[in-house]
């Protein structure tokens, strides 16, 4: 009887659902990604997995395009549309975010505006969620979409932040499903530098998995090109990962051994052979190695500092200008919020 009392507990009801979708410079596809995401939450109402009052919020992320007149106009023609402006550019983690922030709903799905990851896969989302799952990561099956590079870097940096003891799941990025409680636990996390699929895994609470086969993108370009991949994942590698600090002690030791054995060579020569040079090798070889290994060192060490400048500043993340949509409780359709949001 208690083991049947206890799997029952494991399922909830059809909850509240938000979809939080973080935007930049998305004119091209919004209106098509958000037909989209209208037909899939209205269908997940009807078949009773999410209830009437469900909504979409939608982050502008310091758009330089016409992406927020678009979220105006869709906000006041859908009453499901929330429309969240942040008051600059802040980047995707922190309006992924701000867009979280913002949520009142029982579970919150964090999708991507090129719905690449597939709006449909929100409903196994919810299926596991109703089965007791807290945290459910979108998990993509295999990544023919990508260039060989793109794959190749991107598998490539799952396997070496396993290395350095960083907890992922390999090939999930940022679509995944939170339970409110998860999301308060997620909000709580005070850090300046957010590398959010670090963060989630985290909490600790039950957590499943969906995989996916990830859609090839309809229109517009890319917002992760190289550089802010490299960004992203070094981002991720100083804020969970004391690795490159070790390894530093460890290349100093490999630099001492280099140098002693450089030592060894030089005098070796000079005492059995003819063929020394006078000063050059003694003088110029460790000189170059150890000077190179101390700038890389300083480097890393660098990064560090820096990081932890940023965190003691205790600045804001970001700061929220305008929220537009139709409250839970009915009292106000819009909002324009000028408090920060730390």
């Amino acid at each position: 009887m208690k083991e049947h009392a206890s799997a029952a507990a494991r399922f909830r009801n059809a909850p509240s659902l938000a979809i939080v979708v973080p935007c930049y410079n998305e004119e091209e596809i919004l209106l098509d990604s958000c037909a989209e995401l209208i037909r899939q939450l209205q269908r997940l109402i009807r078949i009773g997995k999410a209830t009437a009052d469900s909504k979409i919020y939608l982050v502008d992320d310091g758009s330089r395009d016409n992406t927020w007149e678009l979220m105006r106009e869709i906000a006041d023609r859908e009453d499901s549309i929330v429309a969240v402006k942040l008051s600059r550019n802040r980047g995707h983690q922190n309006a992924l975010h701000a867009g979280l922030s913002q949520t009142i709903e029982e579970a919150v799905v964090s999708i991507d505006a090129d719905l690449q990851d597939g709006a449909e896969n929100i409903e196994t989302m919810l299926d596991h969620y109703l089965q007791g799952s807290d945290v459910v990561y979108g998990v993509r099956s295999e990544r023919h979409t990508d260039t060989f590079f793109k794959r190749f870097t991107a598998e490539g940096y799952y396997k070496v932040m396993h290395k350095l003891g960083v907890d992922l799941v390999f090939n999930h990025a940022d679509f995944r499903l939170l339970s409110r409680r998860a999301l308060n636990a997620l909000l709580q996390y005070p850090e300046a530098n957010l590398f959010l699929r670090g963060m989630v895994r985290q909490l600790g609470f039950r957590s499943s998995q969906v995989e996916y086969r990830r859609l090839s993108r309809a229109a517009g370009e890319s917002k992760y090109p190289l550089r802010r991949m490299l960004s992203l994942a070094w981002s991720g590698i100083t804020a969970f990962s004391s690795a490159p600090l070790r390894a530093i002690t460890l290349l100093g030791l490999a630099a001492s051994a280099f140098s002693f054995i450089v030592i060894v060579w030089v005098l070796a020569t000079r005492l059995f052979t003819a063929n020394a040079v006078p000063g050059w090798a003694s003088i110029l070889l460790p000189l170059l190695f150890i000077g190179s290994v101390q700038l890389l060192c300083l480097g890393v060490i660098g990064e560090y500092i820096a990081k932890l400048f940023e965190e003691v500043k205790q600045r804001p993340r970001y700061h929220i200008d305008t929220v537009l949509g139709v409250e839970k409780s009915g009292a106000i359709k819009q909002k324009k919020v000028a408090a920060t949001v730390d």
